[in-house]
């Protein structure tokens, strides 16, 4: 398969959304398309993420990653987070989410940023095969916390 990974734009707000809302319902949200669109649109035009997709020769949109800026207090420097990836079933092996990771990879170089963090459920093993053979390394340091409000 020929597979292009490009930067979403506001004209590919309606392809990446729908993409968006089926990964959300993968993670057992509502489907709220209308919803979606308007997130994705903020984060665009606020230059608050960056999301790459992928889109084969006939102009169909795969999947996507999406990056949000950290900043590093300790090194003062920025990092990346890599809170979305979503790859569908049909396209799981066939190297689409590896050439995602490593656009990501890429632009974390191109930014001069330290580095790419992410996160998966303990039960996400093939993730997990995929990150270490890209050569994440798990965290085995340092627990994760976070605060509902």
């Amino acid at each position: 398969m020929n597979v292009t990974i490009k930067t979403a734009e506001l004209s590919d707000l309606t392809e990446v959304s729908q993409l968006f809302d089926a990964y959300r319902v993968f993670y057992k949200q509502n489907s709220d398309v209308k919803l979606v669109k308007c997130f994705l649109k903020k984060r665009i035009e606020n230059s608050e993420s960056v999301i790459f997709y992928a889109i084969d020769e006939s102009g169909h949109y795969l999947e996507f990653t999406q990056l949000y800026p950290l900043f590093s207090s300790v090194s003062i420097q920025r990092a990346w987070l890599l809170n979305d990836l979503y790859v569908d079933n049909k396209d799981r092996g066939l190297g689409v989410g590896t050439k995602l990771l490593n656009k990501a990879r890429d632009y974390a170089i191109e930014t001069g940023a330290k580095g790419v963090a992410l996160e998966t459920e303990i039960i996400n093993v093939g993730a997990q095969k995929l990150y270490e053979h890209l050569k994440y390394k798990k965290d085995k340091e340092h627990f994760h916390y976070f605060l509902s409000v």
